[in-house]
């Protein structure tokens, strides 16, 4: 692993790459449960939402939700992250199966480099899902939360090491939960094959073309 793949999450805004490393800490709630991160017995799918009431966030919580025991079951533990306050997320979180943490203050947006833009809304590819979040939920923002903030989402081994991620172009691109699924089981594979080969050790030399 290189020296920018293996470096430490610094908090500085900056986009984190593959293989970077999450430090740990204990997160709480907006049920006031304790989590940690990185999760040490599980994969652990970190997303970045918008606001409380965004109704895109909305759409796409309900498909994980529906299928939250196929990823439990993939051994990924779910973590939403939303800018937030706890309680307007208790308003709108309709008893999710999986974490919600509120982070009004924007501290693990910056840690992992999560940005607000005007593209968030104005992207064309955004605007069915908006339109189909606002005929389902309504509007949803509350006075002082911008709509501009783009979603990411996070991929993160036992260890805390980034296996893979996404920076959102739009407010509705984000991992489906069959890409999640995929992510998760081609780092597995890719696990597998490092043990694999690590267990074989260093290739013999064929018989014959050994060092006079």
């Amino acid at each position: 692993m290189s020296n920018e793949s293996a470096r430490r999450v610094t908090g500085d805004g900056a986009r984190i790459p593959v293989g970077a490393r999450v430090p740990q800490r204990e997160l709480v709630t907006i049920r006031d449960q304790r989590i940690r991160i990185p999760d040490p017995g599980r994969v652990l799918h970190l997303q970045f939402r918008r606001f409380a009431g965004c109704p895109v966030c909305k759409l796409h919580l309900r498909a994980i939700a529906q299928r939250h025991d196929e990823l439990v079951k993939a051994g990924i533990r779910e973590v939403a992250v939303f800018h937030s306050s706890a309680e307007a997320l208790r308003r709108h979180d309709h008893a999710l199966p999986f974490a919600v943490i509120a982070d009004p203050q924007k501290r693990l947006y910056r840690e992992f480099g999560v940005e607000a833009s005007l593209r968030s809304v104005l992207d064309p590819r955004a605007w069915a899902a908006i339109a189909r979040g606002l005929a389902t939920f309504g509007a949803g923002r509350e006075a002082g939360e911008s709509a501009l903030g783009l979603p990411a989402d996070f991929l993160i081994g036992s260890a805390g090491e980034v296996l893979a991620c996404k920076y959102g172009m739009h407010a509705d691109d984000h991992w489906s939960v069959d890409e999640i699924l995929e992510h998760a089981q081609a780092t597995d594979r890719e696990a597998s094959a490092a043990r694999a080969i690590h267990r074989a050790g260093p290739a013999r030399p064929e018989a014959g073309h050994a060092d006079a």
